[in-house]
């Protein structure tokens, strides 16, 4: 009889204790959960990789010693190449490919990977903008050529899989001056082929995760003092969700100097700017003090 007590107490004490337990969990869970809407998570992005060596540079640099961890690699350019042995050798640096139907450079072009004539000029290279505007001569524009879906299909289908066969880890498709996704039918190609190849894409996806753009933070014109100021109030004033900067690192070289075009000839002192304020120990100091979190293409992918 008294062992029947015994156990009889003893299973309604482990009773009592998983009760209690279910409990602390749910409450763990629950304040887990809101401290999650709390947090500030931010994809710092990485733009034009690939286009040249300096830019190559820039981006590991960005990764490696400071807040950057996406980056978006052009692959019919001339530094694809190094890029994807670059990227191999940062596993953890988020990759996506910036499907590049334009060549805006003034003496810097870049030709399609297939035999695709609607979307080329006389030339044969890519058009230098996505629409005609007022600084150019007529029959600059990508838009304005009328491209031929079927191949634009055809040159995007080219520089996935060149991406895919050349870089391990590949997570979504971005649109090098918006040009691939600039109509509708475009757009809809863009999606379905990211489906196809279960990638994100870009974009649209981003819209459906509820990520904003955090912001400017100065101009193409501003001195490093100015923009990394910028860039820390903007940090300061980020508010709990999931938010974006894109730019395009680059570094002071011989080589960025010579990349420009009418209306954007500082490439280098603009792009060189960036990358320092990327790697800036002030910047990195608030991104810790706030518990900014650096996410990726990758973790939105994931269910981040």
């Amino acid at each position: 009889m008294k062992r029947h007590k015994f156990l009889s107490r003893t299973f309604f004490a482990l009773l009592a204790v998983a009760a209690f337990s279910l409990v602390n969990i749910s409450r763990t869970a629950a304040i887990e959960k809101k401290s999650d809407k709390g947090e500030i998570k931010l994809i710092i992005r990485g733009d034009d990789m690939g286009s040249c060596h300096t830019a190559n540079l820039a981006c590991i640099q960005c990764y490696r010693a400071g807040i950057m961890r996406t980056v978006e690699v052009m692959v019919p350019c001339p530094w694809f190449e190094e890029a994807a042995k670059m990227l191999n050798e940062s596993p953890g640096l988020d990759v996506g490919i910036h499907l590049t139907l334009t060549s805006e450079w003034d003496s810097f072009k870049w030709r399609p990977l297939t035999y695709a004539p609607s979307i080329v000029d006389k030339d044969g290279y890519f058009y230098p903008q996505t629409r005609e505007w007022n600084r150019r001569p007529a029959g600059t524009g990508f838009y304005d050529a009328k491209p031929k879906l079927e191949e634009v299909e055809k040159e995007i289908r080219a520089q996935i899989e060149l991406a895919l066969k050349k870089i391990r880890k590949v997570t979504h498709l971005s649109a090098h001056m918006g040009t691939a996704t600039c109509r509708p039918d475009l757009k809809e190609l863009v999606i379905k082929l990211a489906k196809e190849y279960g990638l994100h894409s870009g974009a649209e996806d981003l819209r459906k995760q509820d990520v904003k753009y955090a912001g400017n933070w100065g101009t193409s014109d501003d001195t490093l003092e100015n923009r990394e100021s910028a860039m820390l109030r903007l940090l300061e004033k980020l508010a709990p969700g999931t938010w974006m900067l894109v730019e395009h690192p680059g570094l002071d070289t011989l080589e960025m100097r010579a990349i420009g075009h009418l209306g954007y000839e500082n490439v280098a002192v603009h792009r060189d700017v960036v990358t320092k304020v990327f790697t800036s120990p002030r910047v990195k100091e608030v991104v810790n003090k706030r518990g900014i979190k650096l996410i990726s293409y990758a973790d939105l992918k994931a269910g981040f």
